[in-house]
């Protein structure tokens, strides 16, 4: 949803009148939260089957249809065709796991990317997946990731108020977001590391997996007073002050992201591809991650070489990591290579929506 949000608030400036659907009450309940009033009405997108199609293309009427990221769905595109309604795949990315799918099938890949009018893709690689399955470069266009625009939209209207009041007290704290088994056990030895020389300091470790949050508050009780935060938010005595705190619940993570000083990212110390490096960078915050980041490989390439971002691969180098990103020169050459990278980067969402609105203003 957040690569479509941004998309929605152009089409709707643009005066569009948009009807959005989604598969679960999840999508359903996240695009009234983050984009409530940039659509007309919200339904559940038709069961793929030809006879189901054509009766949900009857009652809305679309004057053209987009689909977001990976989302395929052959019977709709062929009707779509059929009807001569452009079809526009936004965001369209293609990870190593599609591409061997692809190349299994490689006519029949073909010819449902052959049905949309135009492709709309993330990056360079993502076209060259698509040319060498035998599109046409003339059908694809490279627009960036809409994803960057609507983390910096969230940014923009994230209120921070509730995770100061999470961190509160005083003392610098560091940040373990969307870690992986093994990941909070270096975490920790890194945090103690850091206690030798900021008494201090606090932790909080998010846990990709919030189900994961016990096991972790098993160990983090082990090296100092620990809570949870469904403690801290009931005012329970085992909430009280404390030096190492677990996040027990999604939601959240981003806004701490706002108010800590520095951060490892999880997912990259074992392997499981990486998190969401772009949500600390976002807010110029310092952080750190692994070498194992091949979901976000090209934007830690970017922030690394530009100093946003570092790479480490033990606590050791983790804790000196931390500790540095308070020096307060470091934390302004931080900042300024986020800002940088950001700038680059954005306005995939205004290049998405002027190719869309040029076909359709063609008929």
């Amino acid at each position: 949803m957040q690569s479509s949000w941004p998309v929605l608030d152009r089409l709707s400036a643009a005066g569009e009148e948009v009807v959005i659907s989604t598969t679960t009450a999840t999508g359903r309940e996240t695009a009234f939260k983050l984009a409530g009033g940039l659509f007309k009405r919200h339904i559940y997108y038709p069961w793929d089957v030809p006879r189901i199609v054509r009766r949900a293309l009857d009652a809305v009427r679309p004057r053209a249809f987009l689909t977001v990221e990976t989302e395929i769905w052959p019977s709709m595109l062929g009707e779509l065709r059929r009807r001569n309604i452009p079809a526009f795949l936004v965001n369209g990315r293609f990870s190593e796991k599609t591409a061997c799918q692809a190349r299994r099938r490689p006519a029949f890949w073909r010819e449902i990317y052959g049905l949309f009018t135009l492709l709309l893709v993330r990056s360079c690689e993502d076209m060259k997946f698509l040319t060498d399955l035998g599109i046409h470069d003339e059908k694809i266009k490279v627009t960036g990731d809409c994803k960057i625009d609507g983390l910096l939209m969230r940014k923009e209207t994230a209120d921070l108020s509730m995770a100061r009041a999470i961190v509160g007290g005083t003392g610098p704290v560091f940040l373990a977001g969307s870690t992986h088994r093994g990941e909070e056990k270096v975490a920790l030895e890194a945090f103690r590391l850091a206690k030798q020389s900021l008494p201090d300091a606090r932790l909080i470790l998010a846990p990709r997996h919030p189900e994961r949050a016990g096991e972790v508050l098993a160990s983090a009780s082990a090296m100092g007073r620990a809570a949870i935060l469904s403690q801290v938010e009931s005012g329970s005595e085992e909430g009280g002050r404390w030096e190492i705190l677990v996040i027990d619940r999604i939601g959240v993570l981003f806004d701490l992201y706002g108010v800590c000083d520095a951060a490892f990212i999880g997912g990259s110390l074992v392997d499981k591809g990486g998190q969401n490096i772009m949500e600390p960078a976002a807010f110029g915050l310092p952080f750190c991650h692994g070498p194992f980041m091949r979901d976000f490989a090209q934007a830690a390439k970017e922030l690394g070489e530009r100093g946003a971002a570092s790479q480490v691969q033990n606590a050791e180098e983790m804790s000196i990591h931390w500790i540095d990103s308070l020096n307060p020169p470091e934390r302004q050459k931080v900042r300024a290579a986020s800002e940088e990278y950001f700038g680059h980067t954005a306005g995939a969402a205004r290049k998405t929506v002027d190719e869309i609105l040029s076909i359709i203003a063609k008929g």
